[in-house]
């Protein structure tokens, strides 16, 4: 994803970029976290918003505007800390963040972090994966979320092929489950959908290896259909993605092993989000009807507020979903 306050990079058709340098993790300083309790159940489907640009000194804006959404995902909280929207909400009293957690949950909105993003380069940098999970389940507990998102985005890492780069974010997801577990807290990915697909540029398998290591672990995909030159009509995001990454639109997807209860649709609210990919809400609409119409019913994903709010999500729903 992009984020607001750091320079914004693409992620070119051959996903071939020179990764930024990254500090290692390093612990996240907070309130002493509480008691492990219920605190939620995975929504599907599941309508995802991220939230990177500054909003108001209130961080969030009120849940009316995002009507439609029931998750909303704070980013980013990165290896060196929590950044933008993810460290404000950090910096508000806890009096202040339980009466935003109060307002969005009583709105049907979790609240989740958005870990890494795209010039984080968790593998890259040798971050211990057990350490940089524990640092940021602990964030989680110590603000009261709803639970966290990796935006893993490591191509340096993910292009070697050596397998070290699944493996991270395998340990990575079973070291945050222990602490955060599941159905009790919401554990979500973001891979890009090319990830997703059998290609030689990924010789350990990307997602697809991942899926198979942790995908018990993990509640849905919010898959980053942009940025790579496709999905931009109907048929290239749900049915043939074409070159040069064939095999990731949304149905081959599924053909490639991954359940399509797990694939939420991603897309940049405005094409100022995106390198490209971009679609208008109303368009992407006729796309989700067609998908729901063949058995797909796992949700949308936009990024980010404002560009994307509660009209969009309603246009984009395309009158499939209520």
């Amino acid at each position: 994803m992009f984020s607001f306050t750091r320079m914004i990079f693409s992620v070119s058709a051959a996903l071939a970029l020179a990764s930024l340098n990254s500090v290692l993790a390093m612990p996240v300083a907070s309130n002493s976290a509480g008691p492990l309790v219920t605190r939620a159940t995975a929504p599907s489907p599941a309508f995802v918003i991220y939230t990177d640009k500054f909003v108001s000194a209130d961080v969030l804006p009120p849940a009316a505007q995002l009507a439609g959404f029931n998750v909303v995902a704070l980013s980013f909280l990165t290896l060196a800390g929590a950044r933008d929207q993810a460290q404000a909400f950090a910096a508000l009293t806890a009096d202040q963040r339980t009466a935003k957690k109060t307002e969005y949950n009583q709105a049907g909105i979790n609240i989740i972090v958005s870990a890494f993003g795209e010039t984080d380069t968790p593998t890259t940098s040798g971050a211990d994966p057990v350490g940089t999970a524990n640092t940021m389940a602990q964030f989680v507990l110590a603000n009261a979320l709803d639970g966290i998102d990796v935006d893993y985005e490591d191509l340096q890492a993910m292009n070697k092929g050596d397998g070290a780069a699944e493996q991270w974010v395998s340990q990575f997801t079973t070291t945050l489950r222990q602490t955060l577990p599941q159905g009790q807290f919401i554990l979500t990915h973001a891979p890009l959908a090319p990830w997703l697909s059998p290609n030689a540029q990924f010789a350990a398998g990307a997602y697809l290896t991942v899926d198979k290591n942790v995908g018990s672990l993990i509640d849905w995909y919010n898959i980053q259909f942009y940025n790579q030159g496709l999905y931009t009509d109907c048929n290239g995001l749900l049915n043939a993605a074409g070159a040069p990454f064939p095999g990731s639109s949304l149905f081959e997807i599924v053909k490639n092993g991954v359940s399509i209860n797990k694939l939420v649709i991603g897309k940049p609210g405005s094409a100022a989000d995106a390198t490209n990919g971009f679609m208008d809400p109303a368009t992407l609409g006729t796309c989700v009807a067609q998908a729901k119409a063949q058995g797909w019913n796992a949700g949308i994903m936009a990024f980010e507020f404002p560009e994307a709010d509660s009209t969009w999500i309603s246009a984009a729903k395309g009158g499939a979903f209520q």
